[in-house]
């Protein structure tokens, strides 16, 4: 989804490194990047990836495909609910519901401690200066409560200490969206989700199980699924500004 609004592709080497050339150099790919050992072993690293991208995600501009997902749930007065493995908070700013949104892999605009020494996390309103060539910060973001290094509030690769609260409270609610949606008819719109990580697409195929519910999966690459469900081989703003010109 975020591809269409100018974010990089992280599936496979080449797309991550394509978007970052100097990990190319060095030879490390995302899930060498995206790991909590690096936070132990090398700080000022570790946050050149994570500042970057939280710079990058606060600078994008949601595309209009957000829009009009919004415009189809407000013209049809819809219940709904968002789940994405997206950690860049681009549903929240494109004016979705906070409430209505289940981030399964947490949100790059949340930290915590990396121990971590307690349960809290808090907003990510630090400052990353990253230098291009090394991908390096120069000032490392700490907890407030004991001072050690502090990570972002991310399901990482390997990880087993990311503190899950937010995303579990998300889920509640998501689950009570569905429990009084039980019965009803529900359309599943899937978006760009892939093989490499699929989580959304087993959640999609959980609920094309159901009764009444109808799942169009949207994907360039990767788009098939089992009729009677619909798949559309294209990007997310192609397909959307599609189907909408049909309605």
């Amino acid at each position: 989804m975020g591809v269409d609004s100018g974010l990089p592709d992280f599936r496979g080497n080449e797309g991550f490194w394509e978007a970052y050339p100097p990990y190319a150099k060095l030879g490390v790919s995302f899930i060498g990047m995206a790991n909590p050992d690096n936070f132990e072993t090398d700080p000022a690293f570790a946050w050149g990836f994570y500042g970057h991208r939280t710079n990058l995600y606060r600078d994008t501009v949601p595309h209009k495909g957000f829009h009009i997902l919004k415009n189809w749930i407000e013209s049809k007065n819809a219940d709904y609910f968002v789940v994405t493995s997206n950690v860049d908070g681009q549903f929240q700013k494109a004016g979705f519901d906070e409430e209505r949104i289940l981030e399964v892999h947490g949100s790059i605009h949340w930290l915590q401690c990396l121990k971590p020494c307690s349960n809290e996390i808090w907003g990510n309103f630090e400052a990353y200066h990253v230098d291009s060539n090394s991908m390096r910060v120069d000032r490392i973001p700490v907890c407030p409560n004991c001072d050690e290094i502090s990570r972002p509030n991310i399901l990482m690769f390997g990880d087993c200490s990311w503190i899950s609260d937010r995303k579990d409270y998300q889920q509640l609610r998501y689950r009570q969206f569905r429990q009084a949606n039980i019965g009803k008819r529900i359309v599943v719109i899937e978006l760009g989700a892939g093989k490499a990580i699929p989580t959304i697409r087993y959640i999609s195929e959980q609920l094309g199980m159901e009764d009444k519910v109808s799942v169009i999966r949207i994907n360039p690459r990767e788009s098939e699924i089992k009729q009677p469900h619909i798949s559309i081989g294209s990007a997310s703003l192609e397909a959307l500004m599609y189907i909408d010109s049909l309605l």
